[in-house]
């Protein structure tokens, strides 16, 4: 399910503590316990940032979504996750993770209420999420990908459509809204993890996903054998970071980060490692 590339995971610099917030569902804390801001409460980083924990970047996201944030050897790693190691370095702080329902990240609420900083979930910038949250600049095109099981013989989502098949997507994502767009009832999965699962017990029949996930899955050759990838779906969609509406000061530090890494080559070395060959100009 991963696009790694190599060994290195996380920089020594910022270790990374992951957290379950209190409304979490069950079963889903990795390295340690506790809800809140700990015991050292706010502060300031470097620049003069606020953050929600003293010597602390505190990201909120929804595991598991590979290749841009999942559980690798005990640690949380992925294209997000080291983007976001970025910025805590330029503000001389660790990353600390907090596992989040993702319908949260719509509405800010774990923003709002002081227990993250920021939100990376491999989240597209929209018109209605922006009237929530703040969004960083884009840092990632994204596309969507059918994928359906091979005795299916569906290759569109009009097939899918004619032969009256399921469908299914990620609960609150664009995914699921593209869907809907186009006239499906699609079945709602919590996570990627469940989407896949869905397809390989048979509860649907296909799925729309984000591209990079799909990729991700098909590197495992079970899932090669018995899946096959569909339409690229172009939606325009771009990725971003968000935080609490108004802090103007965390957005700017990631904003630098991102276009930072893209000047100096830290980007696509990272989109390598993560994600997979780069894309190729259009000639």
């Amino acid at each position: 399910m991963t696009r790694t590339a190599g060994g290195e995971r996380r920089a020594p610099h910022t270790p990374r503590t992951v957290f379950t917030a209190c409304a979490a569902a069950a079963g889903l804390l990795l390295t340690a316990t506790g809800c809140g801001n700990g015991d050292e409460g706010p502060g300031e980083a470097a620049g003069g940032v606020p953050v929600v924990e003293k010597g602390k970047l505190t990201t909120c996201t929804h595991l598991p979504y590979p290749p841009f944030q999942f559980e690798q050897d005990g640690e949380i790693v992925g294209f997000d996750v080291a983007l976001v190691d970025l910025v805590a370095k330029n503000l001389q702080v660790e990353q600390k993770i907090l596992d989040t329902p993702f319908e949260n990240f719509k509405t800010g609420a774990f923003l709002n209420s002081g227990e993250c900083d920021l939100a990376a979930a491999g989240m597209t910038i929209t018109e209605d999420r922006k009237k929530n949250v703040d969004f960083s600049v884009p840092y990632f095109d994204a596309t969507q990908a059918l994928l359906a099981s091979r005795k299916s013989g569906v290759t569109t989502l009009a097939q899918v459509k004619e032969k009256k098949l399921k469908l299914g997507a990620q609960a609150e994502t664009t995914g699921e809204s593209y869907a809907k767009s186009q006239g499906f009832d699609p079945v709602a999965f919590e996570s990627s993890d469940a989407v896949l699962n869905g397809l390989r017990t048979g509860q649907v029949d296909a799925v729309v996903i984000d591209y990079p996930v799909v990729q991700g899955w098909l590197k495992d050759k079970a899932n090669a054998d018995a899946f096959a990838l569909g339409q690229n779906i172009e939606t325009g969609e771009q990725y971003g970071f968000s935080v609490k509406k108004g802090n103007d000061k965390l957005r700017a530090a990631i904003d630098k980060a991102i276009k930072d890494a893209r000047a100096d080559g830290t980007y696509d070395k990272l989109y390598e490692q993560w994600i997979g060959p780069l894309p190729k100009d259009p000639s």
